[in-house]
């Protein structure tokens, strides 16, 4: 069978890519529509530079960048020249032992180089002594992609198995009926289709627009000159030098030098030039005066000569720097690919492909999901300050916890009273989020400088008096949703046994059809069909809310709805003169959930804790909100109650074992790897070549963030997760997924230039019988 008739809109590298995925796949019905000729189109691919630097943060857009590679490499369409990254700063070179890292991570082989090395790798860096480069990091599978050729390749063999392509085809139209798309409207004629792809690049908000679906990019302009001859050759290395946002490639004896230095330059659609190349805008020389300077800086041979020409190139940057890539649930069959670079071309479109073709991608792909926003977060406003701000940091060193540029977007009914409280407020999904807060004292400890960026050791402080008296954590975050509907539709989603009394909480887990685990939820039975769900966000909702029946109710009430965890031993004296609820641990036992008054307030209560203490998670509506923590906070007065923020938070859970769904498990991994085969009914344990893993750090100064390299007898076989400082246990914690090893085994992390020891531990580390939540 051909499959389903697909309408691929744009002709550029990633539209060539996903019609030649897709018709390798067997379907084979695929019409790609150009607005510009074939294949010089005009848009970003048309000048793009090239460059493929496969090392990134991020496993999932690193291996989209290593399959680039291997294909383009298959069908000649790539030169491997390798890539040098510079440091001419302490900081930078450190930040290129953390990128080395990420690449042990994710397979990729590379070398940190002195700075004799670099100039032999790239002679035009000159023999100054002492050299202002400090060192460097060379991969030697990276190098150019030929996008033109690439884009001609793909589509011949797209073609040769029965797709076509039309140029100078400009989509007018989205045709729909009934929430379907049903074909494009070209300046030539309509094209009838079931599935609409958007491979449009930064004319992909129009496409949006024509579809009504927002697809949240914006265009920026980007500068890029030519250099007269500088003794240059096609074998050089590509360079970074990134700590003053440049980057380099030979053309023949010269040079092009592409700039991240100047001013953010948002582009206007409006205002692209006509004629065969709208992405290529006029020049602007004083905007590159500090560019060249900082070039000739890096390279004395620029000095001799002059640029040769240059123009402002347009493409596509996003709010978290991600693509958008899947289908709308508002317009069903219209799918994007969008906000993706050279780069990670060919990668994105076989998982696109994939994705499309079978429902679900190999990889895991939630970072680029189309889904993934909160509706605040497609506000044009966001965009637009969120991807600038994107722009300014694409070579920017990055710390896991350094705060994004929208912030107060969302806040909890107890925000004031935080902030009274002096609470440092990271943030997530634009939510503001208590780290720590002042009020509590500091504790005595020593931290690396990396780790101890946006952290306190107050957190110790309130790990700790967590576990001796009692804490309040502000959930409010979390993504709650309200279901009305038989059980049956939870029952057939689900992992477990959701079909319990009236009154049970169940953990349970969202599997696709290969078992991959999709979430991680709670489920809460309110009434016969009433149901409170925890979920780990968006990408949660729209899953459910696109396989509901016509008799299943799914809403968001997290906006409408607040939430705090009240844990620690002496939660039940605090809470049990406040409240209507039978709170003894014969008449409200672990997992389970009741309903009723918090002094005044209504509340529903559920008996979990992500801490592993006794406790509640206590959910009202958001206008008592600030009501139930006075409430709250009054009662606790004398039981010595605190606030508690993030970073006691990760500690204590880490402690107790507890997964995070995104960061520790995604869907390339099953229940039993991950270590949550008991949420997953009927089922036998299946064997499992690799496993996350519990390990304990020998130095207690230096914590990992996540994603470094695991060694063992030298090699590198995993990566870290996640991982915290542990207070309770004294000593830092990091989970990594590892080939199974037993307790007792010695492995390294790879942190920066060090390799800091651990050893797998049984899990969890504290209260391994579970008592003090039972009591």
């Amino acid at each position: 069978m051909p499959g389903p008739k697909v309408v691929i809109i744009g002709a550029g590298i990633v539209g060539c890519a996903l019609a030649d995925e897709l018709t390798a796949r067997g379907w084979t019905e695929v019409t790609v529509l150009e607005r510009g000729p074939l294949f010089v189109t005009g848009g970003s691919s048309s000048h793009a530079p090239g460059l493929v630097f496969q090392t990134n943060p991020s496993r999932t857009m690193a291996r989209m960048a290593q399959y680039t590679v291997q294909k383009l490499a298959e069908l000649d369409c790539f030169r491997s020249v390798g890539s040098l990254e510079v440091a001419t700063t302490p900081e930078r070179l450190a930040e290129l032992h953390r990128r080395f890292g990420y690449g042990q991570s994710w397979g990729i082989g590379s070398a940190i180089v002195d700075p004799a090395e670099c100039a032999r790798l790239f002679p035009l860096l000159g023999k100054e002594e002492p050299s202002k480069v400090l060192g460097g990091l060379h991969v030697p599978t990276d190098g150019l992609a030929l996008a033109v050729k690439a884009c001609e390749f793909q589509a011949g063999r797209a073609v040769a198995r029965g797709a076509r392509f039309v140029g100078g085809a400009e989509v007018v139209e989205i045709l729909q009926m009934g929430g379907r798309v049903v074909g494009a409207r070209t300046t030539g004629g309509d094209y009838p289709a079931e599935i609409v792809v958007s491979c449009a690049g930064f004319w992909g908000p129009r496409i949006g627009e024509l579809a009504g679906v927002p697809i949240p990019l914006l265009p920026m302009a980007h500068q890029y000159v030519h250099t007269g001859p500088v003794g240059a050759a096609d074998d050089l290395p590509i360079v970074r030098h990134q700590d003053r946002d440049l980057y380099f490639r030979a053309h023949g004896d010269t040079l092009g030098i592409g700039s991240y230095l100047h001013e953010p330059m948002p582009v206007d659609l409006d205002d692209l030039p006509g004629g065969a190349h709208p992405s290529m805008m006029a020049f602007t020389p004083d905007t590159f005066a500090e560019s060249w300077q900082a070039a000739g800086d890096l390279l004395p041979v620029l000095r001799a000569t002059e640029r040769t020409d240059g123009f402002n190139g347009v493409f596509s940057f996003t709010a978290d720097g991600f693509p958008l890539l899947g289908e709308s649930r508002e317009l069903q069959g219209f799918w994007t690919a969008e906000a993706i670079w050279v780069t990670h071309s060919a990668g994105a479109a076989k998982a696109v492909a994939e994705w499309m073709v079978t429902g679900r991608p190999e990889t895991d792909l939630h970072e680029c999901d189309l889904n993934r926003f909160d509706p605040a977060q497609l506000a044009p406003a966001y965009v637009k300050e969120r991807a600038i701000r994107s722009f300014v940091e694409v070579y920017d060193i990055i710390h896991p916890l350094d705060p994004p540029s929208v912030r107060e977007l969302r806040v909890s009914p107890f925000y004031e009273r935080q902030k009274e409280l002096g609470a440092v407020f990271g943030e997530a999904a634009g939510w503001e989020r208590p780290l720590w807060y002042a009020a509590n004292p500091p504790q005595e400890t020593s931290r690396d400088a990396w780790s101890a960026r946006h952290w306190s050791s107050i957190a110790g402080t309130e790990a700790r008096l967590t576990r001796e008296n009692v804490a309040l954590y502000d959930m409010t975050p979390l993504t709650r949703l309200h279901i009305e509907g038989p059980v049956d539709f939870l029952q057939g989603l689900t992992s477990g046994n959701v079909d319990r009394p009236v009154g049970t909480v169940i953990y349970t887990l969202l599997l696709d059809q290969a078992g991959g685990i999709r979430s991680d939820i709670t489920v809460a039975r309110l009434g016969e069909h009433r149901f409170q769900v925890g979920v780990n966000g968006p990408l949660d909702l729209d899953w459910l809310l696109r396989q509901a029946p016509a008799n299943v109710t799914v809403r968001d009430i997290t906006g409408g709805t607040c939430g705090v965890g009240l844990w620690g031993p002496k939660a039940r004296e605090v809470v049990e003169n406040l409240t209507d609820i039978d709170v003894t641990n014969q008449a409200f036992k672990y997992f389970q959930c009741r309903e009723g008054f918090v002094g005044s307030v209504p509340v529903s209560m559920l008996r979990l804790s992500y801490v592993g203490e006794l406790g509640w998670e206590i959910y009202t509506r958001a206008d008592y909100g600030r009501q139930l923590w006075d409430t709250l906070w009054e009662a606790g007065r004398d039981h010595g109650l605190i606030a508690a923020g993030r970073h006691a938070f990760t500690s204590l859970r880490l402690e107790k074992g507890y997964r995070a769904w995104g960061v520790d498990m995604t869907t390339e991994d099953d229940p039993w790897q991950a270590g949550l085969g008991f949420a997953v009914s009927g089922d036998k344990r299946e064997p499992a070549d690799r496993k996350l893993t519990c390990l304990v750090l020998a130095d207690p100064d230096a914590v990992p963030l996540g994603r470094e390299p695991v060694y063992l007898d030298g090699q590198p076989v995993g990566h870290v997760t996640s991982a915290a400082f542990g207070h309770t246990i004294g000593a830092p914690i990091a989970y990594a997924w590892l080939p199974v090893n037993e307790p007792g085994t010695e492995v390294e992390i790879g942190y920066f230039d060090r390799r800091l020891r651990a050893t797998v531990t049984a899990e969890p580390l504290f209260d391994p019988k579970h008592e003090r939540l039972r009591r």
